[in-house]
């Protein structure tokens, strides 16, 4: 029996394991997502409260409401199995 199917590697990975590894790395999920926008979102909030001389109290609103946006986007999302 051996003559026809050789054994198998312990260390050679399985086909289905490659594929299983290949998906984890493919996937950008909400927060990735979400991680990837807020820096810039937050960057036009103080760009923009600087150029319309805003104080600090609405620029901080804005900046919690965005981030509370962005944490509420990402839990909002299907869960990995």
């Amino acid at each position: 029996m051996n003559d026809i199917f050789a054994p198998l590697d312990a260390t050679e990975p399985l086909p289905r394991e490659l594929l299983m590894e290949s998906r984890r790395q493919r996937n950008v999920g909400r927060w990735e997502l979400a991680g990837a926008m807020w820096l810039p979102t937050l960057l036009l909030i103080l760009v923009l409260g600087g150029w319309l001389n805003l104080s600090a109290g609405p620029m901080v609103l804005a900046v919690v409401m965005s981030f509370v946006a962005f944490l509420l986007f990402a839990l909002r999302g299907r869960r990995p199995r």
